[in-house]
């Protein structure tokens, strides 16, 4: 993956170059990104297709730089909203009940993460991955914790795993490249670069489901306060998940090249195409409750949490009923 870009510049936004008049009637709205990346795809799409203007906001998209970047700006009131795992109003719910956030319009809902090998494995379970040399990925820990769902739920001990932690997907890509890792958990382009490089899909965390990966979120007050313009992004982004869902893979990574000019062409057709095929995006917007399980019971199984809170707490389900009506 490409560096993370720099944040927009101030008045920039994702109007698709409406005129003024139009522009002078929309609502508009503050989005932050975390970072930068493939899987993201819907939102850049919303913005490349014209959607956010053509239902009625214009959108100044942010990059915050990390999640909980992200998440503090919002808390600051420094943003209307933000995109991020839904782990965020889960984790700081069942911390604090007070917690105001709340996460609504499903965008990403299968896991991204895949792990990569250095050479074809036909076959590999990962009840194999006791005593191979496995490189997580340290730069968000959602995928870490439903990796370890998925091992508690095979009965596998954590511990008995030989994990490197703390190094990034790209230092990762290439020790796997280099032989010195087995494999690493790492998300597209850098799946595409191990390929390059002789390497091997051994196993895509999104075959477990639908789990909780990427939604908007915002305060409880944010949303009361923005209610029509946050509906616009909704219905917006249920624009851009129909079209990924149609569209060939290669005319949404000409769409999405803007956005990652660092990224060769036929890494984002690849990534784009593996993601289409993994149905990243075959759910939502509307949020499906087995994905919210899925992701709580992960996190319970790796420690982040002691203790669920209610769905209904966390996710905002009507507003998106109210803004697809």
């Amino acid at each position: 993956m490409a560096r993370r870009p720099q944040t927009r510049r101030p008045g920039r936004s994702l109007d698709n170059g409406a005129d003024a008049t139009e522009t002078a009637a929309l609502h508009e709205v503050t989005l932050l990104e975390p970072f930068r990346a493939l899987f993201y795809a819907p939102f850049y799409l919303a913005e490349a297709l014209g959607a956010f203007a053509r239902q009625g906001v214009r959108v100044r998209l942010e990059t915050a730089g990390s999640p909980d970047a992200a998440c503090a700006r919002l808390l600051a009131g420094e943003a209307d909203l933000a995109w991020s795992g839904p782990m965020r109003p889960l984790l700081l719910r069942s911390r604090d009940p007070a917690c105001t956030l709340r996460s609504f319009c499903a965008v990403v809902m299968r896991d991204p993460f895949l792990l990569m090998g250095g050479q074809r494995r036909p076959g590999f379970r990962l009840e194999d991955l006791p005593g191979l040399r496995l490189g997580l990925v340290a730069e968000v820990p959602t995928p870490v914790w439903c990796l370890r769902g998925d091992l508690a739920a095979r009965g596998i001990d954590w511990s008995a795993l030989t994990a490197t932690t703390g190094r990034g997907m790209a230092e990762n890509a290439e020790a796997v490249a280099e032989g010195r890792l087995d494999l690493a958990q790492l998300f597209e382009p850098f799946a595409s670069r191990v390929e390059d490089a002789g390497g091997a899909l051994w196993y895509a965390q999104a075959s477990r489901g639908h789990t909780a990966y990427t939604a908007l979120y915002a305060t409880e007050a944010g949303i009361a306060a923005r209610r029509p313009a946050l509906q616009a992004v909704i219905r917006a982004l249920a624009e851009a998940l129909a079209a990924i869902r149609r569209l060939p893979a290669s005319e949404v990574a000409a769409h999405l090249a803007p956005r990652f000019p660092d990224v060769p062409a036929s890494h984002r057709v690849r990534g784009i195409a593996r993601y289409q095929a993994l149905g990243l995006w075959d759910a939502g917007p509307a949020f499906p409750r087995e994905a919210y399980d899925r992701l709580a019971a992960a996190m319970l199984a790796s420690g982040a949490i002691d203790r669920v809170p209610d769905f209904e707490a966390c996710i905002d389900t009507t507003i998106v009923e109210d803004a697809l009506r």
